[in-house]
């Protein structure tokens, strides 16, 4: 399909989703990662068509554009501005898909060289100076950059722009960051941020059917992996953690070396304007739909009403959420799997107590993490694990206790991450401070790259780290106790699904592939 506005005015703004699936995830990209809906690209498109903008989204990675086919549609498009929106999956996707990001807008420079080109997401809120002395780079928009994008397409976008918050800009080659502009307050959700642009996404056949959602998700059954959408109702988190750069675009400091815990902001709309959204997916044939949030399992006063709207009108989902061990409320696990939450995705992050509370600034209470799985398979809800491994204190006893404590737990699925210094964490500013090794690219900062170069830590080297990991994500999958779980829960062809997937070797430069 084509990128068009809904109206037949000129494009104010194209938005531009880009993709970089094949360098982030490998051979997995191909039939096992998921493809999700663009969520900021969808969020600020339909808060500047409320202002009565013309926009218009291109979503790379659903339509597999080639660059020579995306540059072509982006000069064709005649945006005033093109917005390119790097956001992605992971915690990790803001600054993995800068990857292909610069390399799109670098070709759209070269062969449209009036085109006017922003960047907007995590890891240009982290480091808004260095992608702005980016040459394909002509503008920012700092945090989540609502506000600040209203205001530059009142502008002509070359002159008064120092008058404009949020925003670096370059003039006469110099970069320059205004003044910070606030982001979208709780009062104000419902308003400044009012819904998604679902009818500006491409699509095949019906809506959304180019987008799939995770393998696990949709219970290793490739046939119910799409349509799919993923959808936020909230936004931020009020945790602190070391190693996570979520909360870095509610930033509104823009001195140096501010991290994401200076900014622990949580917003939330109203449940009934998000169960609106929930009902416009469900009239689009929408059935597996993540819950984005950082923190869903948290606030009561939001996901009770929400779950109970979701019951109330009838909506057949298949939905899952995330939540730390320490926030799991078993009186409310019933509610979540009548309202079609199957699979709740719980951060154990260490099995050290120790180190867990090491990089979650003690804001991590006490639980017994055996008896939140237990209580959460009773009540018919399944589990996908986070684990990390190359905390800073971690050592090798310490990576294998959390394979440990994986294995006995042997929940239905798990992630297991390298530990890296993701731009905007806080461990990413002690890895500075300390002269700890950071990635030399984008790349390098995928948790499941080529290129992947996680921290090491005060005991092991980045390469043991890694080499862990990977040899812990196949010893967990080709157990004979989690295959024969698969096998039970799901069926022995989701079983012969699982063992497909992890026979797909990752290749690492770190390890001498």
């Amino acid at each position: 399909m084509n990128c068009a506005s809904a109206t037949d005015r000129p494009l104010d703004v194209l938005f531009v989703s880009p993709d970089s699936a094949a360098q982030a995830y490998q051979d997995l990209s191909k039939d096992y990662s998921a493809i999700e809906p663009p969520t900021w690209a969808l969020l600020l498109a339909q808060s500047c068509r409320a202002k009565g903008l013309g926009v218009a989204i291109l979503d790379i990675g659903a339509e597999r554009l080639l660059e020579e086919e995306a540059a072509r549609r982006i000069g064709e498009a005649k945006a005033r501005l093109v917005c390119f929106v790097v956001y992605g999956q992971n915690p990790n996707s803001g600054t993995t898909n800068m990857i292909g990001a610069t390399a799109l807008a670098r070709r759209v420079k070269q062969e449209y060289p009036d085109s006017i080109i922003c960047f907007v997401g995590s890891h240009t809120s982290a480091l808004p100076r260095e992608v702005l002395a980016l040459p394909e780079v002509d503008l920012v928009l700092l945090n989540e950059g609502v506000y600040a994008l209203h205001n530059l397409l009142k502008t002509d976008l070359r002159e008064q722009l120092e008058n404009v918050k949020g925003i670096g800009f370059k003039r006469d080659g110099v970069a320059q960051l205004n003044a910070p502009e606030l982001v979208v307050p709780h009062d104000r959700m419902d308003v400044d941020l009012p819904g998604y642009a679902w009818d500006l996404l491409p699509y095949q056949s019906r809506p959304l059917d180019l987008y799939r959602a995770h393998f696990w998700h949709a219970e290793f059954n490739h046939n119910l992996r799409t349509p799919f959408a993923a959808i936020y109702t909230s936004l931020g988190c009020k945790f602190k953690c070391d190693f996570c750069m979520i909360n870095i675009v509610n930033r509104v400091d823009n001195a140096e070396g501010v991290p994401s815990s200076s900014s622990p902001n949580m917003r939330f709309w109203s449940p009934q304007f998000i169960l609106g959204e929930f009902e416009k997916l469900a009239d689009m044939g929408v059935e597996t739909l993540r819950i984005s949030d950082e923190m869903f399992f948290l606030n009561k006063n939001y996901y009770e009403p929400l779950l109970n709207g979701i019951i109330e009108r009838g909506l057949k989902l298949r939905m899952w959420s995330y939540s730390r061990v320490d926030t799991v409320r078993p009186q409310y696990l019933e509610l979540f799997r009548k309202a079609g939450i199957g699979w709740l995705a719980l951060g154990v992050e260490a099995a050290s107590q120790r180190i867990r509370h090491e990089v979650s600034k003690g804001s991590f209470k006490e639980v017994n993490i055996r008896d939140i799985a237990k209580t959460i398979h009773n009540s018919g809800i399944n589990i996908i694990s986070n684990y990390i491994f190359g905390f800073p204190d971690d050592t090798a006893e310490t990576m294998q206790q959390t394979l440990d404590l994986a294995l006995e737990l042997n929940t239905e699925m798990v992630n297991m991450y390298p530990c890296q210094a993701l731009p905007g964490s806080p461990l990413y500013y002690t890895a500075k401070t300390n002269g700890w090794a950071l990635p030399d690219s984008y790349s390098g900062y995928a948790f499941l790259s080529y290129d992947s170069q996680p921290l090491p830590t005060r005991h092991c080297t980045a390469a043991d780290v890694l080499r862990f990991r990977d040899n812990a994500w196949q010893t967990y999958f080709r157990s004979p106790n989690y295959l024969q779980l698969v096998e039970q829960t799901f069926g022995p062809e989701q079983r012969r699904n699982v063992e497909a997937m992890a026979s797909i070797p990752l290749k690492r430069k770190l390890l001498g592939d």
